[in-house]
């Protein structure tokens, strides 16, 4: 029997070793470090030793003898659930049922929110939707767990019922000796959500801590808007949009007390232009193959006082996407934020952004956003009003850099966590 083993079993009976006789065992003098645990696990009646006045403690125990001592434990209120987990067999066997075992209540949690949220757009009118979120948590074993969410939007400008419900995640997570893992229909967010921030499929890998290295490979999904072409000439009536098969890359992150910094290098691989729309009032739809897009990115971010934080990133593109902007700088300005378990917490914040259409491929934003590139700005304000009820509104004024375009969005939202 290990020594942690013997210790963790009298502890998880909860009594004193000074209530109970003399330790009955020979073998186990008063001066050994197990005297006190294996008295009290003898005057609980949860260990024999082998009938001639000894313990044993050297020889080896079998998973049949290992499972007594449970089964008896468990009588006397002992919790031990993880080795009731090792020894479920044997249990069984041995007459004895598990309730939380046969249930598993303990290895899943389930959660969600609810949100409804509200957009006033400069010139595209407004839009109002409800989003449901549920959350599933299973725990596959000490080192592995499973994550999946789905999600149903009802759009409430529109009745026509079209809203649908879809697993948005669906992923495995855990240790392969030092690295952690991240596998299946997953988050991924690059460059502060400023170039991806949403789901894909495929794996993320990571090693370190206050200096981490992160390699991914996925086929990204919602890819965002297209590129509206119309306003180039009034001839044109054409809509062109962007996607791509595959994302890969890595990226390095590192603390140094107030300070974080981060750089990084992703490709955007298998891209293809997809054209459509009127042209002199002829149909017209072209594909074009895209040149890899490759994107390499810096970031610095320090904390100013406790709560106050500046951020700066910067990206740089391999492509040009009907401007000559291949770059981008995204500025932040931040001071606290609502916490959803604590009521009156709240959070302001900023950011400035100057990014060409290649370095956005599904952006982070809540606001109307130029499909050329933009530039412009945004604040926003959160709030807990009550525990799990939180707010947020937010304001952003961008341009589009193609055709100077102004695009002003007011979006405010409420969210119910349970």
């Amino acid at each position: 029997m290990k020594k942690s083993l013997v210790l963790a079993m009298a502890m998880a009976l909860g009594v004193t070793a000074s209530a109970y006789a003399a330790n009955p065992f020979s073998d186990v003098p008063a001066g050994h470090w197990a005297y006190d645990s294996i008295n009290k696990l003898a005057a609980a009646g949860v260990i024999e030793g082998y009938g001639d006045s000894t313990f044993g403690g050297d020889k080896l125990m079998t998973r049949y003898e290992m499972a007594q001592i449970v089964a008896k434990a468990m009588a006397k209120g002992a919790n031990v659930d993880k080795l009731a987990a090792e020894f479920a067999d044997e249990l069984d066997n041995l007459g004895v049922r598990v309730a939380n075992l046969e249930k598993k209540a303990d290895n899943v949690k389930i959660t969600g929110n609810i949100r409804y949220n509200y957009a006033d757009y400069d010139e595209d009118g407004y839009a109002t939707k409800l989003r449901s979120r549920i959350w599933v948590k299973g725990q596959i074993n000490d080192d592995w767990t499973y994550t999946g969410m789905l999600e149903n939007i009802q759009d409430l400008k529109d009745n026509a019922g079209n809203e649908d419900t879809k697993f948005q995640r669906a992923y495995v997570d855990g240790k392969i000796g030092g690295v952690a893992v991240e596998a299946g229909r997953l988050p991924l967010n690059l460059v502060a959500g400023n170039l991806y921030d949403t789901r894909a499929d495929g794996i993320v890998a990571s090693y370190g801590k206050d200096v981490k290295v992160t390699g991914f490979y996925a086929k990204p999904t919602n890819q965002g808007k297209a590129l509206n072409s119309a306003k180039l000439d009034p001839m044109y009536d054409l809509k062109a949009s962007v996607e791509f098969d595959n994302v890969y890359g890595a990226k390095v992150d590192a603390k140094f007390g107030v300070v974080a910094a981060t750089a990084g290098y992703t490709v955007f691989q298998d891209g293809t232009l997809t054209t459509e729309g009127k042209f002199m009032g002829v149909d017209q739809k072209d594909v074009k193959e895209l040149d890899d897009n490759k994107i390499w990115n810096v970031g610095v971010a320090f904390d100013l006082t406790k709560d106050l934080n500046l951020s700066a990133n910067y990206m740089k593109s391999s492509e040009k996407y009907l401007t000559n902007d291949d770059d981008a700088i995204v500025v932040g300005l931040s001071y606290a934020g609502a916490k959803a378990a604590k009521e009156g917490s709240f959070g302001i914040y900023a950011n400035y952004y100057d990014q060409a259409r290649s370095t956005v491929v599904a952006h982070t934003m809540n606001g109307e956003y130029g499909t050329h590139g933009f530039k412009g700005y945004m604040v926003g304000a959160n709030y807990t009003f009550a525990k799990n009820i939180v707010g947020a509104v937010e304001y952003y004024d961008l341009e589009d850099k193609l055709d100077d375009s102004d695009m002003k969005t007011l979006w405010s939202q409420v969210v119910f966590t349970f």
